[in-house]
């Protein structure tokens, strides 16, 4: 019986880790968090892999083919704060935000 009902818990998703390069060449590791799609264009939601991270990076998504995507900064802030908005709407249940 209980391991019926260990069965029926599910598991905890493993963390999707993206590595981005900079311009220098050097790399980071960010955990994948969402995929927001808005006015046409997607962007992704990312946080830094490391534990005293408190901010998302939010990048918008380039396909380059069916394989491969290219992550290119926002200089629009609004756009950026617009993206954050629906990112925190769909994740209320899931996260503490702090503004």
């Amino acid at each position: 019986m209980a391991d019926e009902i260990k069965d029926m818990i599910p598991e905890e998703e493993e963390a999707i880790i993206v590595e981005l390069e900079d311009e220098d060449g050097n790399t980071t590791e960010f955990e994948y968090l969402d995929t927001i799609g808005y006015d046409g264009e997607e962007y992704v939601v990312l946080i830094e892999n490391d534990e005293t991270a408190d901010g998302v990076v939010i990048l918008k998504i380039e396909s380059v083919d069916d394989e491969t995507e290219n992550y290119i900064g926002i200089d629009d802030e609004e756009l950026v704060e617009k993206i954050y908005e629906i990112f925190k709407e769909a994740h209320k249940d899931e996260f503490d935000f702090t503004d």
